[in-house]
């Protein structure tokens, strides 16, 4: 019987330990102090498992093994490696290691394959390890591996009609990549069994934070950074862990002989004196570029790993939603114009259609990092082919109002090293988002995805959640225009 006290080191244990040794303790011993995973974590978590299921269809005749209890899934997946069949979810334990593989395959001379499936369109470093782990726990079980594949999408892969998964899925070869790093699973694995056991380890903070996955402890572990901590220096890559290596966790700190560029050196500067910098002539230049009428315009889309539609890909983002404000002459009055989708169809024809009405000709499409609506656009253009040359003339008329901010000509210290339209705009006008009930592109996706595509919604729930995402689409095109006040202001 096994012991109900062991502390078992698991796939997804594993990877914790990789990332951050505090982050495989807690994951262990104190469970209860990780946050629950937030809405956009279990959305990629829910399409994890669409993904995973449609790939079993690749192995008609498989024995699944999922929903069984912790000791049946064992039990189980033992007695069915006689039968030489394909099993989803094999279960299989070696001591105080396990692990569950997505697709085990028989294949010759009595072995077996392991079969990772994964929803991305690539194989990542991460993906490696984690099969390696797999294939080690088997072999101290006394299964045989022959090959590893990472089965994952197809980024060239268009629906047309019902989805054939052996065309939406490219099992990839990875058994050499998984032997060149399996030697070394052996000493991972008994250093993470020795951290398991012994006490917690203190924080380490640093890029490991962030890779290859957000850890769930960063606001712990980073709550006694100070307010400008050197984490938020513009484009920092590297030099996080060399700051903080050296104990400076503020950006006041840095020492004054310590090598940053210019757009950094700003920063530091602004973080200094408390003011923000600007760049008049830099400013100046950029909004005598715009011509009326403006159209200050943003995109909300969502995004499935299975598309929905004909004549869609993998990951391809659909626009739901669009927010244009207009002002058509110099001191003429702000007009408004929007469209949301409401319902399950595709929303794109409607989408083009109404933006192309709503949308004059002549003067600048202000948007806010261009390269998203010009994607979006351009990826209409491909399923309609008859706004090519409208879609043509709106790109040419962009102008991406993030330039002077990536360019650091105008920065605020309460960007914290950030272009982003939701730092710069509370930033430089007072306009935040802290007091609407969807306040960033991605809550704003999976709430739509919900409201139009599901049935987890009541009819008053779906009505409040379009209220908000008008709201939200709104607020960001608005603020654009406000932005642009307030840059005229600064250079008059």
């Amino acid at each position: 019987m096994r012991n109900r006290s062991l502390k078992l080191l698991t796939k997804s244990k594993f990877m914790a330990g990789l990332q951050c040794p505090r982050y495989l303790w807690i994951y262990v011993n104190e469970p209860q102090r990780i946050p629950r995973p937030d809405m956009i974590t279990q959305h990629t978590f829910d399409q994890g498992h669409e993904v995973g299921d449609l790939a079993k269809q690749l192995y008609p005749g498989g024995l699944d093994m999922a929903g069984l209890g912790f000791r049946e899934m064992l039990s189980e997946t033992a007695a069915r490696f006689a039968n030489r069949k394909t099993i989803f979810e094999a279960a299989v334990q070696s001591e105080r290691l396990y692990a569950r593989i997505d697709i085990l395959n028989p294949s010759g001379g009595g072995g077996w394959d392991i079969i990772e499936v994964k929803s991305g369109t690539s194989v990542k470093n991460e993906n490696i390890a984690d099969v390696a782990f797999q294939r080690y726990v088997c072999i101290q079980f006394g299964i045989e591996i022959n090959r590893c594949f990472l089965m994952h999408i197809n980024r060239d892969f268009i629906k047309h009609g019902d989805i054939d998964p052996a065309e939406l899925f490219i099992p990839e070869d990875i058994t050499e990549d998984v032997a060149e790093l399996s030697g070394g699973i052996p000493d991972m694995v008994e250093n993470m069994l020795a951290v398991i056991s012994g006490p917690c380890p203190e924080p380490v903070v640093g890029r490991l934070c962030d890779s290859p996955y957000g850890c769930p402890l960063k606001d712990e572990c980073w709550a006694a950074m100070p307010e400008h901590p050197v984490t938020s220096l513009y484009r920092i890559g590297a030099k996080m862990d060399d700051l903080l290596g050296a104990g400076v966790t503020a950006i006041v700190d840095i020492p004054s002989d310590y090598k940053l560029n210019y757009k950094q050196l700003i920063q530091r500067s602004c973080v200094e004196c408390g003011q923000p910098h600007v760049d008049y002539d830099g400013v100046a230049a950029f909004l005598a570029a715009l011509k009326y009428p403006h159209y200050y315009m943003d995109f909300e889309t969502f995004a499935t790993s299975i598309p929905l539609f004909d004549g869609t890909c993998p990951h391809q983002n659909i626009p739901f939603q669009f927010s244009l404000h207009t002002i058509p002459t110099e001191g003429e009055p702000l007009e408004h114009q929007q469209f949301l989708a409401q319902n399950g169809d595709d929303p794109r024809p409607d989408f083009i259609a109404a933006l192309k009405a709503a949308m004059g000709k002549g003067g600048s499409v202000v948007v806010y990092n261009q390269s998203f609506e010009e994607g979006v656009l351009k990826k209409l253009v491909e399923a309609f082919p008859e706004y090519a040359d409208w879609v043509d003339d709106v790109v040419a008329r962009m102008v991406d109002l993030i330039v002077p901010f990536r360019a650091f000509h105008y920065y605020h210290p309460a960007q914290h090293g950030s272009a982003s339209l939701k730092y710069v705009m509370p930033a430089l006008t007072g306009i935040g988002y802290d007091d609407l009930n969807i306040s960033n592109g991605q809550i704003a996706s999976l709430f739509f995805f919900k409201a139009a595509f599901s049935d987890q919604m009541l009819e008053e729930e779906k009505t409040q959640t379009f209220t908000d995402l008008i709201e939200y689409c709104g607020q960001d095109t608005e603020g654009m225009v406000r932005i642009i006040e307030r840059l005229r202001e600064l250079t008059e």
